[in-house]
């Protein structure tokens, strides 16, 4: 038995509405492995951490600018859009399947305007190359079960086309309700009608979308830059720091420079990510009303600078994991390290070097003056030190050219990270 018009109604908001929770769950940030507990297991205490945990979570998002904040405002904005979508469509032009627009309001809700506005064209071109399809094939060859196969083919091959990106799926999707409107409608007018007010409610849901993400409280990710050098930095200035008293106190042995080594390696995903944020930060800016407004308070609006210092930092890290690679080497073949001085002056370069991160690891675009004038000084004693290793090692007559021990290694190594922060305190007193 077929369904009848409210029921078909009801049934499309379901599926529609399990794919928009998705796509908030997914642009939020929000995973999907969550551990559920047994009701008939789950004590008060269980209950006592929970209720903590809830709370705390809420006050990180009224109390700072993070993650549980902008998941807050993207659920109240994606609820905000569906709703005078669903208005629309409903209420205001009663079509047949109202939920398209709710669902396209909530798909296109994304972390800056210029990406709702791209994936907000590539869904609308999606949806309307999906419904397209049907009404062609559905004309031609009619609605039956080959037909149907037929749609489903060519949308998932579609689907495969590069410029649509993430929205490939959408058209066969589209397809999919677009054929079963088709189907059930009974004259070739409602056929094309329906279908026609199938793209109306896409352009109403991506149109509602985009002006409720451009006018309430439009993304403004310009400090995830920051975020992003201040996990590098962090991350540096940690491992340097727990290197220096080693070496000072000439106490390295083969478990201090394996665990150095394997942290040092281990920072590939922090680049990652650092490197998204960045991304995130300047395409917030795209298209952006706030940034007219902090142009008229003078506001610094671009991330010129910050780029080059996030690169020289992913170049320190590398350099780092080089030099404790050679000492990780170096101490699985000799038990004992007698170099006393020469690993001592290597210390104090290393501390100079955590006194750097530690500035960079707090930048702050309202104090980037300063703290550039602090990075300079810094630089200035880290330079000294480097030039202290150098005068050591020629000073020991140690074996800089012996590939089989790592003197050479610090010494190149000490020199490029010195020129890699010469170099960030440069491009940041240049930006300031």
């Amino acid at each position: 038995m077929r369904a009848s018009g409210p029921d078909r109604r009801m049934n499309s908001a379901i599926l529609l509405g399990v794919a928009a929770t998705e796509q908030i769950r997914n642009t939020s940030g929000w995973s999907t492995a969550m551990v559920v507990e047994d009701e008939g297991r789950r004590t008060p205490g269980a209950v006592r951490r929970w209720s903590g945990r809830a709370w705390e979570w809420w006050q990180r998002a009224l109390e700072t600018p993070g993650y549980e904040r902008h998941t807050v405002l993207l659920i109240f904005k994606s609820t905000l859009a569906a709703t005078l979508a669903w208005f629309l469509s409903y209420d205001v032009l009663n079509t047949p399947s109202p939920a398209f627009a709710p669902f396209s309001a909530v798909l296109i809700m994304q972390v800056t305007v210029y990406r709702s506005l791209l994936q907000a064209l590539r869904y609308l071109a999606a949806v309307t190359v999906g419904v397209s399809m049907v009404a062609g094939v559905g004309f031609m060859i009619g609605s039956d079960l080959l037909t149907f196969v037929l749609v489903a083919v060519v949308g998932l091959t579609i689907g495969r086309w590069p410029a649509l990106g993430s929205q490939g799926s959408q058209v066969a999707t589209g397809a999919f309700f677009a054929f079963s409107t088709y189907a059930l409608a009974s004259t070739d007018s409602q056929k094309i009608t329906q279908l026609g007010q199938i793209i109306l409610l896409v352009l109403i849901g991506c149109g509602i979308g985009v002006i409720v993400n451009l006018t309430v409280a439009p993304p403004m990710r310009y400090r995830s830059a920051e975020y992003g050098l201040h996990t590098l930095a962090a991350a540096l200035g940690d491992l340097v720091g727990d290197m220096y008293p080693v070496l000072r106190d000439n106490e390295i042995d083969a478990d201090h420079c394996g665990q150095w080594h394997s942290r040092a390696e281990q920072t590939g995903g922090m680049i990652t990510q650092a490197r998204d944020s960045f991304r995130t930060a300047e395409e917030s800016l795209y298209y952006n009303p706030r940034l007219l407004l902090r142009r008229r308070r003078g506001g610094a609006v671009s991330f010129e600078g910050y780029g080059a210092v996030l690169e020289a930092l992913v170049r320190a890290l590398y350099q780092v994991s080089s030099l404790t690679r050679s000492l990780d080497q170096w101490t699985e073949q000799e038990a004992r390290l007698d170099d006393g001085a020469f690993f001592r002056s290597y210390a104090d370069f290393l501390e100079s070097v955590s006194k750097i991160t530690d500035v960079l690891a707090e930048l702050d675009e309202d104090s980037l003056t300063e703290q550039s004038r602090r990075l300079d000084g810094l630089a200035d004693d880290a330079q000294e030190r480097v030039r202290e290793v150098s005068e050591e090692a020629a000073r020991s007559g140690l074996p800089l050219a012996d590939p089989t021990r790592p003197y050479g290694v610090l010494v190149v190594e000490a020199n490029r990270l010195m020129e890699e922060f010469r170099h960030t305190c440069d491009v940041l007193r240049d930006t300031c």
